[in-house]
C-alpha cells in the first residue's frame, strides 16, 4: 500500500501512514506569522526507505499552498531544502 500523508492539526504534525498505521511525523509549531519544523522521525522498522522525503515533501507543498513560510529548524528539513532549492522561497528566519 501507498504512504498517505496527513496533517494532524491538533497534535501539530504531519503523520505518514502506511497501512492505517503511524510510520513516520514531521512536527511543526504555528506560531502566526511562520511554522516552525523543529523535528522529523520515522519509525525504525520503516527507515532507508525515503519515507523522511515524503513527509517532508508533503508538509513543504502543504504549506506553500496555504501560503505560509517556514523555519527549519530540524536539520533533515533544512538538508531537504538544500537537495532541493525550489523549496528555499518558503524559508524564513525564527
Amino acid at each position: 500500500m501507498e504512504p498517505t500523508v496527513t496533517d494532524n492539526r491538533s497534535r501539530s504534525r504531519y503523520e505518514l501512514l502506511i497501512d492505517g498505521q503511524i510510520a513516520g511525523v514531521a512536527d511543526y509549531v504555528d506560531d502566526g506569522h511562520c511554522v516552525v519544523l523543529p523535528h522529523t522521525l520515522v519509525e525504525h522498522e520503516q527507515r532507508g526507505k525515503g519515507l523522511a522525503a515524503v513527509v517532508v515533501r508533503h508538509a513543504l507543498d502543504d504549506l506553500r499552498a496555504r501560503g505560509r513560510a517556514v523555519v527549519p529548524s530540524c536539520w533533515y528539513v533544512q538538508r531537504f531544502i538544500d537537495e532541493h532549492p525550489e523549496y528555499a522561497d518558503l524559508v524564513t528566519g525564527p
